[in-house]
């Protein structure tokens, strides 16, 4: 990656969208189409479809080992993950392709952003794009804090643009949201009707209203810490938002999905988390299915803690059995126990922690792709994974997101409970969980404080961050490790063979900055990213 991912990757992208399969060959030629034939309506199907495939690649993973979630098969594999592990190299090569990605996709949302539109022609493009550059950009700052943005996605007028401060970029987004919705609202007849072109909502501008909303709430609550003059701003903003969107009502009611048309004629058209994380088109078993476990944390907290493990925290899983546990991971009966067996984070083949069977170790299992679907093959798996898309923000986040905001400022946001409740409920029908499991579930965690809604506010929000941790396990899990950072929960163990007590409060720069703009880039190393300090983003350093 170099300074070019400020100027080229909207023609990437643009280079083949004739249809809704043509966009995903990402490997066609950038010099094939003429910019002034790039239309906002070319560019949006390509950007939402890049877009989603950064979240199902690098943050998939990074999120689900960051949250000690996932593990490596230790039995026929060595040297799995050494730097997630052990947090010994996390430097600016440390998952740097979250950055890149991020930057390249952004870029065409601003491009639609900046298209002309003195007729209002294009209304609906620039307000979309204006609530996924925000979506995106926002994790930039919270992996990273300060970033280039206002200099940022000139072209070539600007190679090297300057760093923003963190809370500058975050303000400037949040008015872009609220843009958006004016745009909407303006609702000008002279709009296009982006109808197909709108990969997510098929061009339903009343769901964009109610995601910008949703996007906007998560913002606030990011913040929800700070002190000061951030937090009058902050207030402001989320009194302006319990107005406009009836006090958390008008808040998004469904998963946001991406449908571009996947499809398995070749690998690039395949739905790509299916494609990163199961099987090719072959289709033949990928790499990261092979070596891929889960975690002995989560399983403790999947099986009801049936392990017994007497560590303080695991204590609130006693006895409550995850109906999710075996749509996320594959079951094994292991000692005449049907369970998801896990393996200690940095653990290796005869330590604790590592099964001594070694066949008897739980993989990904298909829920997140088939949801209730059926399927004897992995040709079958794959063709419910193409038809159902990809999860840009799950409803579980999206309730546990006003479950939160009405239990820290009850007099703007209603929800509480039911919030709380339809999230667990959201989560397990997208997996592919009956309601009758589930709402077993849903009593069987009503007593237990930290798992289920009741105790103290205290104990409601470590439920609410550690039902956000099961349900963005394999579906945005970089997001809930953003949210860890923020609250310190849920419990959230180091691998046995990390030299560091916690995980990193954020990322390294990466080398593509250091080498193309060197004069603007902070010269941050590992050494300061494992403690709160001036280089945390801005929502954390209190």
């Amino acid at each position: 990656m170099n300074k070019l991912k400020y100027i080229i990757s909207s023609v990437i992208v643009a280079a083949s969208l004739t249809s809704c399969n043509d966009y995903l060959d990402i490997n066609e030629n950038p010099n094939s189409i003429h910019a002034e034939n790039i239309t906002p309506e070319l560019i949006l199907p390509g950007a939402m479809a890049q877009s989603y495939r950064a979240q199902a690649g690098d943050m998939m993973q990074f999120g689900n080992l960051m949250m000690n979630s996932w593990a490596g098969d230790v039995y026929h594999y060595g040297g799995l993950y050494p730097n997630e592990f052990s947090l010994s190299a996390v430097n600016s090569q440390f998952y740097d392709g979250i950055w890149d990605n991020i930057y390249q996709n952004v870029n065409n949302f601003v491009v639609i952003e900046k298209y002309p539109n003195g007729n209002h022609a294009q209304d609906k493009y620039v307000a979309m794009a204006k609530v996924m550059k925000a979506f995106y950009m926002q994790y930039i700052v919270d992996l990273y804090g300060n970033a280039p943005y206002t200099e940022a996605f000139k072209g070539q007028n600007n190679l090297a643009p300057k760093y923003d401060k963190d809370v500058d970029i975050y303000k400037s987004l949040i008015t872009n949201l609220d843009e958006a919705v004016a745009l909407i609202d303006l609702d000008d007849e002279a709009a296009v009707d982006p109808a197909g072109k709108d990969i997510i909502f098929g061009g339903d501008m009343a769901k964009w209203k109610a995601f910008a909303y949703t996007v906007k709430l998560r913002f606030l609550l990011r913040m929800s810490n700070v002190t000061g003059d951030l937090a009058t701003y902050r207030n402001a903003q989320l009194s302006a938002l319990s107005t406009a969107s009836g006090m958390g009502t008008g808040l998004m009611t469904t998963d946001v999905i991406e449908k571009p048309g996947y499809s398995s004629s070749d690998n690039d058209k395949l739905n790509p988390f299916a494609f990163n994380y199961f099987y090719n088109t072959t289709p033949a078993e990928v790499q990261n299915h092979i070596v891929i476990t889960s975690s002995e944390h989560l399983a403790i907290a999947l099986n009801g803690n049936v392990e017994a493990n007497t560590t303080a925290e695991y204590q609130k899983f006693n006895g409550v059995v995850d109906p999710r546990r075996f749509r996320l991971f594959t079951n094994v009966n292991y000692n005449g126990v049907q369970k998801v067996k896990g393996v200690r984070q940095g653990a290796t083949s005869g330590q604790p922690g590592a099964p001594t069977d070694n066949q008897s170790v739980s993989k990904l299992a298909g829920g997140n792709l088939a949801g209730s679907g059926t399927f004897a093959n992995a040709g079958q798996l794959l063709t419910l994974a193409n038809a159902r898309g990809g999860v840009v923000m799950s409803l579980a986040e999206i309730k546990l997101l006003l479950a939160e905001a009405s239990l820290r400022y009850p007099a703007l946001f209603t929800g509480g409970q039911t919030a709380f409740n339809a999230a667990i409920s959201a989560s397990a029908t997208w997996l592919g969980v009956t309601a009758a499991n589930t709402n077993n579930y849903l009593t069987l965690i009503a007593a237990k404080p930290g798992l289920g809604w009741t105790g103290t506010d205290a104990q409601k929000l470590e439920a609410i961050m550690t039902q956000k941790w099961l349900a963005l396990t394999n579906v945005n899990p970089t997001e809930m490790y953003i949210e860890y950072n923020r609250t310190n929960l849920p419990y959230n163990p180091v691998a046995v063979n990390a030299v560091k007590p916690r995980r990193p409060y954020r990322l390294v720069y990466p080398n593509s900055e250091f080498a193309t703009n060197s004069a603007n880039v902070p010269n941050i190393g590992s050494d300061v990213v494992f403690t709160k300090n001036q280089y945390t983003p801005f929502w954390n350093q209190n």
